[in-house]
């Protein structure tokens, strides 16, 4: 943990680099210190179909959903939040210049109970 999914409308294939807003994301997660660099997963996710507010061609969106297993407090999650909108927000800055551009973010919790991990990156990252 944590898994970061970045939604992202296909229009702002041309305007965002999103290799490098993934590598910034992945940053800001570890510079939060709560996560292991073998933990962190950010991936994006190209949507080609969407319909957002009034319709218009030119409408985008970037949804990022982080999942985080149990044991942070609120407060660790807080900042954690708002570190990452920032940093986005910082990173999206000429998006925002553009009236037609939405940026979202959620954390939520995954139950222990119901979540199966198996992964090999750990003990190697531990060893150095």
């Amino acid at each position: 943990m944590p898994h970061v999914t970045i939604e992202y409308s296909s229009n702002l294939d041309t305007v965002i680099d999103m290799a490098a807003f993934c590598k910034g994301v992945k940053r800001a997660m570890m510079q939060s210190g709560l996560f292991e660099l073998g933990a962190v997963r950010v991936r994006a996710l190209r949507c080609e179909s969407f319909a957002i507010a009034d319709e218009l061609a030119q409408n985008a969106f970037l949804d990022v959903s982080v999942r985080i297993g149990t044991g942070r407090s609120l407060g660790e999650k807080k900042k954690l939040g708002e570190n990452l909108f920032t940093e986005m927000s910082d990173a999206l800055a000429k998006q925002f210049a553009w009236p037609h551009f939405a940026l979202s973010l959620e954390i939520r919790e995954i139950d222990s109970e119901l979540s199966w991990k198996k992964n090999s990156m750990h003990a190697r990252l531990r060893g150095k």
